[in-house]
């Protein structure tokens, strides 16, 4: 009972709808597009999801069937949702869209059979996946896919939350490098230091708050938490999670991956059919602006009680408090 006080109190400020401006921005993705994953158009979709894509295994096949995803990668943006897919993969039992589809949230009134049609084409045994980090905080998504399907099993890479809102920052200034800075946009007042929640980059963190959202149509067991940073020091046992989670033989070891010092975070080996090792694209590992530390006290001091109320949620301590103390 004290947890659901604690939270109504905590969350019931944030629960003010956006402004139909800020939700463009956070989520239709006009105003923070990354060309490299979601500004997909139907064509790229309909390439995506023909025989001759790359696909998770190492031959695509001409044969099989598109069938709706059994899986999806759901968030969070900037969080290692790419990492996470190119790695998955890798795998010969996964086949996946390399593409964000947005189906549940940007294209959903076109229909089950187009989003099938997006997909690549299986095998018995196979799982068809898709990621598309801004479901997870689409308030209509978790109804969404429960109504595609109830058993569909969820796979949210998070991070913390101020480095993330940081990276996400860094990711938009990259493309209309005209913005204000960080510390203009993280406060609602400065001099007391109110930080402005309803910015996108600051909302998507505050975990607790679009977990609840879930919670309502999935059971914790149908959704699996990755911790992004696990998945840069250890590669290997954060996949060996996802393989486990999704049922899978665990052939995604550590002989897939090796870390690249020049980009600062492990990439893929050869894949079998391919020349060359993959690594995430140059959108990945931008370096982040300097940010004036008192405005990170604050962000972190902003974050603790929601992500203290995500590990009570989760049962899964991601130790973003730690980290921070450590330094």
């Amino acid at each position: 009972a004290s947890n659901n006080s604690r939270e109504g109190a905590a969350g019931a400020w944030l629960r003010t709808p956006l402004a139909p401006g800020e939700v463009i921005t956070a989520q239709s993705g006009g105003f923070e597009r990354d060309p490299q994953e979601s500004s997909t158009t139907d064509e790229e979709l309909n390439r995506a999801g023909s025989p001759g894509s790359r696909g998770g295994s190492s031959t695509t096949p001409d044969y099989g069937e598109k069938r709706l995803p059994q899986a999806l990668i759901i968030g969070v943006k900037k969080g290692g949702t790419r990492a996470l897919l190119e790695a998955i993969r890798a795998h010969p039992d996964v086949r996946a869209v390399g593409t964000e589809p947005h189906f549940f949230d940007r294209n959903y009134e076109k229909g089950l059979e187009w989003y099938r049609n997006v997909m690549p084409k299986t095998l018995d045994g196979q799982i068809t996946m898709e990621k598309t980090p801004s479901y997870f905080v689409t308030n209509e998504a978790p109804r969404r896919i429960h109504s595609m399907a109830k058993d569909t099993k969820l796979i949210v890479v998070v991070r913390n939350p101020v480095t993330r809102a940081i990276s996400d920052y860094t990711q938009t200034l990259s493309k209309k490098p005209e913005i204000p800075t960080f510390e203009v946009l993280a406060f609602k007042n400065r001099t007391l230091g109110l930080i402005d929640a309803s910015w996108s980059a600051i909302r998507i963190g505050i975990y607790a708050l679009h977990l609840e959202n879930w919670l309502q149509y999935f059971p914790l067991s149908q959704i699996l938490f990755v911790s992004g940073e696990r998945l840069i020091t250890d590669p290997a046992g954060e996949m060996a999670k996802v393989q486990d989670f999704l049922g899978l033989k665990r052939i995604v070891t550590e002989k897939h991956f090796y870390f690249n010092k020049t980009k600062g975070f492990p990439c893929l080996k050869k894949p079998e059919d391919s020349s060359a090792p993959r690594c995430l694209g140059k959108s990945k590992g931008r370096t982040h602006p300097k940010i004036d530390p008192d405005v990170i006290h604050r962000l972190r001091k902003f974050y603790k009680p929601f992500n203290v109320m995500f590990y009570q949620m989760t049962g899964q301590d991601f130790q973003w408090e730690q980290e921070e103390s450590d330094k």
